[in-house]
């Protein structure tokens, strides 16, 4: 652990220690509308420690608590989290070759963590970028969910605090980076307009699954690129 503070330089950790801080204030919120939302107090943070996914607890949370299907809160979490297949690919290299550290990596894995490792040049400073990120926002952010957890317990109203915003946020910062491609904003805008329709007539939870009708719409639109001819030489 000493050599990987020593890799990052002061303006790297800087900006780990922002994120950490920034995923705390989002724990804390979290764990604030699961409580008051009628879940025990230990089931945000059994969640944080073993699913350490913070769009996938939200999203767990958000739909049990509208009256959904706990088992489609979890498939919606799963498939949320179905971007870590080839985030694991990206950073295998990363996690070294011991199963040990190759498990515990794992569990690390989130956006946050891979996104500063693969923004470094060598492997070094990626190994150490990793490490430090997911270790540093395991700490920050179950011990968010616990201060929010106990604050819930006192809050009988999170809307009126604003935490409710939390969870649409995190799913908006999740997925405006992707909108910058053309080809992924008709599939978006597809699933969005199909979940808007389905939400009246079917249960809470499943207008979020039915939005894939987009991502099969968006594929069968792409049509395969036209050959170009060879030139006379």
């Amino acid at each position: 652990m000493r050599s990987i503070w020593r890799t990052l330089d002061r303006g790297l950790a800087r900006d780990i220690g922002l994120v950490c801080l920034a995923d705390a204030l989002v724990g804390v919120s979290y764990g604030a509308i699961s409580v008051s939302s009628g879940f025990p107090l230990w089931a945000p943070m059994l969640l944080s420690l073993l699913v350490f996914a913070g769009a996938s607890q939200f999203m767990f949370v958000g739909i049990v608590a509208a009256g959904g299907n706990p088992l489609a809160a979890v498939v919606a979490g799963l498939l949320v989290n179905a971007r870590h297949v080839p985030f694991g690919f990206a950073i295998g290299d990363v996690l070294g070759t011991r199963w040990a550290s190759r498990i515990a990596g794992s569990h690390l894995m989130i956006d946050e963590s891979v996104a500063f490792a693969l923004a470094q040049k060598d492997s070094g400073r990626k190994r150490a970028a990793y490490w430090a990120c997911g270790a540093g926002l395991f700490v920050c952010w179950n011990l968010g969910v616990v201060l929010g957890a106990f604050a819930g317990t006192a809050i009988s109203d999170t809307d009126a605090f604003g935490l409710d915003a939390a969870f649409p946020a995190v799913l908006l910062a999740l997925v405006l980076p992707s909108l910058r491609d053309r080809t992924t904003r008709l599939p978006v805008l597809l699933g969005v307009v199909a979940a808007l329709i389905a939400t009246p007539f079917l249960p809470a939870g499943l207008p979020v699954l039915f939005a894939l009708v987009g991502v099969v719409a968006g594929a069968a639109a792409k049509e395969p690129k036209a050959r170009e001819p060879e030139g006379v030489r």
